[in-house]
């Protein structure tokens, strides 16, 4: 069953105004599911749009790729260290930047 936006942002208004979850579900005949997903996609209501993905907070992409420029041999270990991260974290960010890294093995 497909229900109209306006019951949805009432539900969504009605929770974020202090009402409960259970509450709203109840006053508007809804499940309590269907609650929790249109709290899920609070924001998409008013806009129209779905949530895209997440942005990697965690590394700064742009430092990343100067420090690769100014040591181009350094090791995804180091880059980690570095900045504070795994070194998948590195490798994933480095994928994103497309960037093709060979490591020079140390003698």
């Amino acid at each position: 069953m497909s229900y109209s936006k306006d019951i949805r942002q009432l539900v969504v208004s009605y929770v974020g105004s202090g009402g409960s979850k259970a509450e709203a579900a109840r006053r508007f005949g809804v499940s309590r599911g269907r609650v929790y997903s249109w709290l899920g996609l609070g924001k998409t209501l008013s806009s129209g749009l779905k949530p895209g993905p997440k942005k990697n907070s965690k590394l700064n992409e742009a430092a990343l790729a100067a420090a690769i420029a100014a040591r181009p041999d350094i090791r995804l270990k180091e880059l980690g260290r570095q900045f504070g991260v795994h070194e998948s974290t590195v490798s994933y960010a480095l994928k994103r930047l497309r960037v093709s890294h060979k490591k020079n093995v140390a003698v």
